[in-house]
């Protein structure tokens, strides 16, 4: 796959045999309605994912030693969704089965859904210890601007080592992040970043070292948080479990 923007001395390109994210952006279809019915065949889906080589949580994706239950972000204390979150699938046509398995067991009764896929392009960095628990998201998703298509090579390789010096700057607060996925064939995203983080002030503080060095003079982006909770513990309307 040809990288839409160069490896940096953070993001180096990810040798992957094609995996690809599936990422979710799902609205309760009954807000306050658990329907717990929908729980052991969704269950059962995931299972049989992870069983043909799913990844159902940024941390094992960022850690690949870690085994933790399927994953979501609970956020609808702050946006129009209520669940998000990223899987990766081993392959592109993985990803279209997949999906179209988990509406079938009932996802799509619970929830409505925008699903997004495409390509890991950048491997996943760890960033430096915290002293709590990573148990809140950040999830990224940008497209680069008319005036990133008409700035030249030199500008963008200039703009790329700006851009890097803020991600350093987000390792250097704690924030693990799960490499970076590519949405352009399917999307009119470019990119997925998404992050493991301690709690929301991370990202407050993050996003003022990325407005510092210009990081949005060449996309539009739209951003999600949220807190961790296990896919059953959401089913089961018990958000208050973290995985």
């Amino acid at each position: 796959m040809t990288l839409l923007t160069g490896e940096t001395d953070v993001f180096s390109s990810a040798a992957t045999s094609g995996r690809c994210a599936v990422i979710f952006l799902s609205k309760d279809q009954d807000p306050g309605l658990a329907k717990p019915y929908l729980s052991p065949p969704i269950a059962d889906a995931l299972h049989a994912l992870e069983a043909e080589g799913w990844i159902l949580s940024p941390r094992a994706m960022i850690d690949p030693g870690e085994t933790p239950p399927a994953t979501g972000f609970a956020t609808g204390f702050a946006h129009d969704v209520d669940l998000a979150g990223v899987f990766e699938a081993p392959s592109i046509n993985a990803a279209f089965a997949g999906i179209r398995r988990l509406e079938r067991a009932g996802w799509a009764e619970r929830f409505a859904t925008q699903w997004l896929i495409g390509p890991r392009e950048f491997a996943a960095v760890k960033g430096q210890p915290v002293a709590g628990e990573r148990n809140w998201g950040f999830l990224a998703l940008w497209e680069w601007n008319d005036a990133w298509s008409a700035a030249s090579q030199d500008t963008r390789d200039a703009y790329d080592r700006h851009c890097d010096i803020a991600f350093a700057g987000d390792l250097a607060l704690g924030a693990n992040i799960a490499g970076r996925h590519r949405l352009d064939w399917a999307s009119s995203w470019h990119h997925l970043g998404f992050w493991e983080i301690d709690n929301p002030k991370t990202v407050d503080l993050a996003m003022r070292e990325h407005e510092r060095v210009a990081d949005f003079m060449f996309t539009t982006s739209r951003h999600y948080i949220g807190r961790r909770c296990t896919i059953a513990a959401y089913l089961a309307g018990m958000t208050e479990q973290l995985s």
